[in-house]
C-alpha cells in the first residue's frame, strides 16, 4: 500500500517582494520634470538594488535604467538637432532641424512618462514587467 501523505505535492507558496523601492524609483523619475536631480537619484537607486532584488523587481529594475539611458540618448540627439539648427535658421535650413529636435524631444518626454506609468501599473500587479530590454512600451 503507498502512503497518500508522501504522493501529495508541496503546496507552493508566492513570496511577495517589496514594491516600495521600484515606486520610488519611478516616483523619482516622474519627479525628476520638475528639478531633474531626482532623475539620478531615482537611476542609482535602481542600481543599487537591482543584484540584490527578487526576479518581479529586477525586472522593474532592468526596465527603469534602460528608460533612463535611452532617454538620455534619444534627448541628446534632439538637443544636438536643435542646438545646430537655431545658428542655421538664417539659411532656412536649420527651421526643420529645429522642428524635429523639438518634436524629437517631446516625443521622448512623453515615452518617458508613459513608460514610468506601465512599470506602475505592473509594479502594482505584482507582475515582473514583461520585457525589461525593449525599446518601445
Amino acid at each position: 500500500m503507498t502512503d497518500t501523505a508522501a504522493i501529495t505535492p508541496p503546496t507552493e507558496t508566492r513570496a511577495e517582494e517589496d514594491k516600495v523601492l521600484p515606486a520610488v524609483v519611478y516616483g523619482l523619475y516622474l519627479l525628476g520634470f520638475t528639478n531633474g536631480l531626482t532623475f539620478v537619484i531615482g537611476l542609482i537607486v535602481a542600481y543599487v538594488n537591482r543584484d540584490q532584488a527578487g526576479p518581479i523587481n529586477q525586472s522593474h529594475y532592468t526596465f527603469a535604467i534602460r528608460t533612463f539611458w535611452l532617454s538620455i540618448a534619444w534627448f541628446l540627439i534632439g538637443a544636438v538637432l536643435l542646438a545646430f539648427g537655431i545658428p542655421l535658421i538664417v539659411l532656412a535650413i536649420g527651421i526643420p532641424m529645429i522642428a524635429i529636435g523639438g518634436l524629437i524631444m517631446g516625443a521622448v518626454s512623453i515615452w518617458f512618462v508613459v513608460r514610468c506609468i506601465m512599470g506602475i501599473v505592473y509594479l502594482v500587479r505584482g507582475e515582473a514587467y514583461p520585457r525589461p530590454r525593449a525599446w518601445l512600451i
